[in-house]
């Protein structure tokens, strides 16, 4: 079955840096989009970043462009996002997303199954 395991996340002081990690499983990885979306406490899901197939094209939302990194290794079946120059408004939990569809793209996003999340904690 699906599986999507994020890793990575942790507590980091304001300015630094994290890698997040998504392991796919269960389906073949290199023929769907994949997306990060992140919901901090008290508030709704935020997409923050799209891939597609092949990781030639990326898309970020305006918060967190020219900071995070999204990026996949489809011979690993692994998702990435880097996060450089962390604010305190980027804590939240971040989870990895598929599209529901092979060999498409949706923007902002749309997904049929996500992962448990890991968490991002930006403080001092």
């Amino acid at each position: 079955q699906v599986q999507l395991v994020e890793s990575g996340g942790g507590l980091v002081q304001p300015g630094g840096s994290l890698r997040l990690s998504c392991a796919a499983s269960g389906f073949p990885f290199s023929r769907y989009s994949m997306y990060w979306v992140r919901q901090a406490p008290g508030k709704g899901l935020e997409w923050v970043s799209s891939i597609n197939t092949n990781g030639g094209d990326t898309y970020y939302a305006d918060s967190v462009k020219g900071r995070f990194t999204i990026s996949r290794d489809n011979a690993k079946n692994t998702l990435y996002l880097q996060m450089d120059s962390l604010k305190s408004e980027d804590t939240a939990v971040y989870r990895c997303a598929k599209d529901p569809k092979q060999f498409k793209l949706t923007i902002p996003f749309e997904y049929d199954y996500w992962g448990q999340g890991t968490q991002v904690t930006v403080s001092s």
